[in-house]
């Protein structure tokens, strides 16, 4: 019921109930960690969601609004570096204080070193000023989210439509000539153009510098989880022992995703331009209506092989998934390796205060998607 996102020079970690952001400051290479509690997205006449087949969709829109948080918080960090803003705001208090509340074992063990704390809170002018770069960069964040699931959306369902289209002979998508062969054929050809679409994106983002640090904390954060589900403690040398690849990944679950749209999408009917613009947008709607049922039994299939991770089938099944991951993820160095254990171990401690560990029926599902 573990589960993470790679941010900017960090690792976000989730438990049932608790979330720690983990970033490494650039100026003095300091762990800063800040933990809260999961916000609740279900509320209680909702909770048939949670069902099976149902919180696929859920875990989707959980993820996207706590990763969002999670990258807002990262680049506040980095950019407080870059403006020179002082580094005793409210929130770095809260961060230096849950650090040292996860263990100062961890840094006399492993190397990580906790934020000081306990300086003075800055004059309400000092601390406007420093929180306008990260009002800035909220805003900067949130509108980048919106144009890139614009684009990602165009990119990886419009234009494999649209280009199938053009490979099928014309009546193929003609309105008056429906052929269940054809229209089996043409989901088959859609999907194979959005994987190699998805292949060639991450081929060529993995390229730059940045993503690549990025990638870099996956990797991280795969080792730690792994370290932790295999029984082991969180040191450093077992979780540089452990395995990048996990079959939870958010990059297993893209990737069936796209392979059950496949099977899903067959039953839509294909529409050129030529058979009227108005056709056309109302196919794109069904598949828009369809999406929370692809996500539903991709969700129950990453599930189940996340479950029995260690049979031969459902690794063979989930198999091009995982290969996939030696694209998304990076071999991390030992400094990205105490980010993520210290990020990961303070939900840990924080999820198990006075043995009170939740139960795993009253954790959101996006908790299972690492």
């Amino acid at each position: 019921m573990y589960g993470g996102q790679a941010v900017i020079e960090g690792v976000m970690m989730r438990s049932p109930r608790f979330f720690s952001i983990a970033c490494r400051r650039r100026s003095d290479q300091q762990i800063i960690v800040k933990l809260e509690s999961v916000e609740q997205i279900v509320p209680p006449f909702l909770q048939f969601l949670r069902k099976p087949f149902l919180r696929g969709t859920l875990a989707l829109i959980d993820a996207m609004a706590m990763g969002i948080k999670a990258l807002t918080y990262s680049a506040n960090i980095q950019m407080e570096d870059e403006t020179g803003a002082a580094t005793a705001s409210e929130d770095r208090q809260a961060a230096s204080a849950a650090n040292l509340a996860m263990g100062e074992g961890i840094a006399e063990r492993d190397g990580v070193r906790p934020a000081p704390h306990g300086s003075e809170p800055l004059p309400p002018a000092a601390a406007a000023k420093a929180a306008a770069p990260q009002s800035i960069n909220g805003i900067a964040i949130g509108a980048t989210t919106v144009i890139s699931l614009l684009f990602g959306y165009a990119l990886f369902w419009i234009f494999p439509d649209q280009l199938t289209n053009l490979i099928l002979p014309h009546h193929a998508s003609s309105v008056h000539a429906h052929s269940w062969r054809m229209q089996i054929a043409g989901s088959v050809i859609d999907g194979l153009i959005r994987l190699l679409v998805f292949f060639i994106y991450l081929g060529l983002i993995s390229r730059l510098a940045h993503v690549k640090r990025v990638f870099e904390y996956h990797g991280a954060e795969h080792k730690a989880i792994n370290t932790l589900e295999a029984g082991q403690d969180l040191t450093l040398d077992n979780v540089r022992a452990a395995s990048r690849i996990h079959p939870r990944c958010g990059t297993n679950f893209i990737f069936i995703v796209l392979t059950t749209a496949i099977l899903v999408f067959v039953v839509i009917p294909r529409y050129r331009l030529a058979d009227g613009i108005g056709l056309v947008l109302l196919s794109m709607l069904y598949k828009l209506l369809l999406l929370p049922v692809v996500a539903g039994i991709s969700f129950e299939i990453l599930k189940f092989a996340g479950s029995h991770r260690d049979k031969k089938w459902a690794q063979a099944m989930i198999a091009p998934g995982l290969w996939t991951q030696y694209i998304t993820t990076r071999v991390p160095d030992d400094s990205q390796l105490e980010v993520s254990i210290a990020s990961l171990k303070s939900v840990w401690d924080r999820e198990h205060e006075n043995g009170d560990a939740a139960k795993s029926s009253d954790a959101e599902p996006a908790a299972e998607v690492a």
